[in-house]
């Protein structure tokens, strides 16, 4: 799942966005809702963590402007305000979801697991392909009946490859769609990632080399 997290206090996005690492979701953060709009424009989400007060264009407007033109994109709104109104505002704007400040991580990862799994356009609730089986909300992967002990990196290669039903994707769009906006262009992680993966989903080996173009998931 990738998130795009918009929020201002620089400390408090740091903590969210290692956090949501840790548990297997790729993110890219913003500070101001200029910036938000920017990036969504430019790069694809699932889902986006806004910060209702946001400097420059405010929250409400990024998710006016979500709803307006991004409509798959699930939005989670974050408020210092517990007050009735302002939850109510939010929702009313368009936000899928609202969370108060300070939170419990943990309700923050469920609330986006939700979100991916409630809107089927976004993610399906289980990949399969041959004897590969994904569940994005469960963070779980199978081979046949045998569960996957993977990394986050290797579990959203797994995710991304799995999503694309046998075509080949390249080096660059996994590394795009894998890792964060930090990722250098120039790494040669999605190989190694890849390359620890296969082991780990033992042979006959499910992922294919695609010489000069990438990988792909094969039926085994």
């Amino acid at each position: 799942m990738r998130v795009l997290l918009a929020e201002d206090e620089q400390i408090l996005a740091r903590t969210i966005r290692n956090g949501l690492h840790r548990a297997g979701l790729t993110v890219d953060v913003v500070h101001d809702g200029t910036a938000a709009i920017d990036r969504l424009q430019s790069e694809e989400y699932e889902a986006v963590v806004l910060d209702r007060d946001l400097p420059l264009l405010s929250g409400d407007e990024v998710c006016k402007y979500i709803i307006a033109h991004h409509r798959s994109v699930g939005v989670l709104m974050l408020t210092a305000s517990a007050a009735l109104v302002d939850r109510v505002a939010g929702l009313q704007i368009g936000a899928d979801d609202y969370l108060v400040k300070p939170f419990e991580f943990p309700e923050l990862v469920a609330r986006l697991r939700a979100l991916q799994r409630r809107s089927g356009h976004r993610a399906p609730p289980e990949l399969r392909f041959g004897q590969l089986r994904l569940d994005p909300f469960t963070h779980q992967a199978f081979r046949g009946e045998t569960l996957l002990s993977l990394s986050p990196k290797e579990f959203r290669i797994l995710e991304q490859l799995l999503r694309a039903d046998g075509g080949v994707l390249s080096a660059e769009t996994l590394l795009q769609r894998a890792w964060d906006e930090h990722a250098d262009p120039f790494t040669n992680s999605p190989r190694v990632v890849i390359s620890t993966l296969r082991k780990k989903l033992g042979k006959p080996w499910p992922i294919e080399t695609v010489p000069g173009v990438g990988y792909r998931v094969v039926r085994t």
